[in-house]
């Protein structure tokens, strides 16, 4: 008897979703039947570059939540398990002016059952950076890692001795960006607030006292995932040690943005730090062997060869690592989220989902440099605007390994790089 009715619940349950799924689907095809001119994105999950070109501009085929709607319900047939128990252990691996810090909101906004930091490696940077700017390769390596794992095990004793001023009795002003974690700014880690002089990283939106790492360690025991955004970790190499701990179940999410549009965002936000490239699309020709030219090329390298590592899949990473481009993020953006939390294997919280509605459309007068807020479909490739075609050229030949390997199109003149209808992004899907 009890299989009996065991097979009809199953049954009526099938029923049910395939129902659902068949409505979605159909109205997914009646939009379709509406336009003359497309290529459909639902052949696979990657395939979110399909667009219809109107009045010089780049649109998208399908509603949002049409797709992710489509594929989450696709997903569920095929995937039978739902997300698995025990908590995870997310790391956000990116550079600066990758649209880490929105992504990263992706999981900040996750809920109560999610503890984020934000940029925790800040401080070992700046207190192991040398007197000259330099770094010790190695040095910084070995202290990211150690302070990782220690900090996905819920203990900051070990970022305590990187925080200057040392804290004092656990209690500190000083954590960078401490209002960009939530759960450092909810209780029960948002003690009462007592005015006792300049606090450079406070909370927005209530007033905490000093932060108390020991509560905050107590507040991440009590969370069952755990999620951390850097853009300090240059080799995915590097994290090997991590994802075969067995204490933690980490997953790796990498992100990666057009190597163009990266330096043209760094030349805005860090102005001071880029004048030689003013200058040289000003002056005259750019010098290779300039070290700021070095930099650039060591970053695109950093970048293709973690890339390289994850894709591959080796056994220590197997089923650990993703890859997403911005650019997808920015153009589908709820579906993008929707297939990183189906990597992590953590249940998509309706918390993220109003949140990614309500900041990808902001006026272009809330979108500031350090901004959460995006119009983010406006922000793709607005660089290609505003950069000197020499600048893009000499980015061309300096990171085209990069650029081939994430489906990034060369402009091969400034009419084809300010051109509206030519896309320089390909359509990829990274598995």
């Amino acid at each position: 008897m009890k299989i009996k009715y065991t097979i009809s619940l199953v049954f009526i349950v099938a029923v049910v979703i395939i129902e659902k799924e068949n409505n979605i689907i159909s109205k997914v095809s009646d939009k379709l039947s509406l336009k003359q001119t497309l290529q459909t994105p639902l052949q696979t999950s990657g395939s979110s570059w399909a667009f219809l070109r109107q009045n010089g501009s780049s649109v998208p085929v399908l509603s949002e939540l049409d797709i992710s709607s489509y594929l989450e319900v696709k997903w569920r047939l095929e995937n039978i398990t739902e997300p698995s128990d025990g908590g995870k252990h997310i790391l956000l691996l990116a550079t600066t002016r990758t649209g880490s810090s929105f992504v990263g909101e992706f999981f900040n906004q996750h809920g109560a059952n999610m503890f984020y930091l934000f940029e925790p490696l800040w401080h070992v940077e700046r207190m192991l950076t040398l007197e000259g700017g330099g770094t010790n390769g190695t040095v910084l390596t070995q202290a990211y890692r150690d302070v990782l794992l220690q900090l996905f095990l819920c203990d900051f004793s070990m970022l305590e001795s990187f925080i200057e001023p040392p804290p004092k009795d656990h209690v500190t002003t000083g954590l960078f960006r401490r209002e960009s974690s939530q759960s450092l700014c909810n209780d029960p880690v948002c003690t009462p607030f007592v005015k006792k002089g300049y606090e450079p990283y406070h909370c927005r939106n209530r007033r905490c006292g000093p932060l108390n790492l020991t509560l905050a360690s107590q507040s991440c025991r009590e969370k069952e995932h755990h999620a951390i955004k850097s853009v300090r970790v240059r080799q995915l190499e590097t994290l090997r040690s991590l994802a075969e701990d067995p204490r933690l179940d980490l997953k790796v999410i990498q992100l990666v943005r057009d190597p163009r549009a990266m330096l043209a965002s760094r030349m805005v936000a860090f102005a001071n730090k880029y004048d030689h490239w003013k200058r040289w699309t000003m002056d005259g020709d750019i010098p290779e062997d300039d070290n700021e030219v070095r930099k650039l090329r060591g970053n695109c390298e950093n970048i293709r060869m973690s890339a390289e590592v994850g894709l591959k899949q080796p056994p220590w990473l197997r089923g650990r690592y993703m890859l997403v481009r911005y650019e997808d993020i920015a153009m589908f953006p709820m579906l993008k989220a929707t297939e990183m939390y189906r990597f992590t294997g953590i249940p998509f919280t309706a918390q993220v989902k109003e949140w990614i509605l309500r900041n990808t459309q902001a006026s272009d007068k809330a979108s500031g440099v350090y901004s959460t807020q995006k119009n983010s479909s406006q922000q793709v490739e607005k660089w290609r605007f505003s950069m000197p075609f020499k600048l893009v050229q000499m980015v061309q030949k300096i990171c085209g390994p990069t650029m081939n390997l994430f489906g990034y199109t060369f402009a091969e003149s400034e009419e084809m790089l300010t051109d509206k209808l030519i896309s320089l992004i390909e359509e990829r899907t990274f598995l």
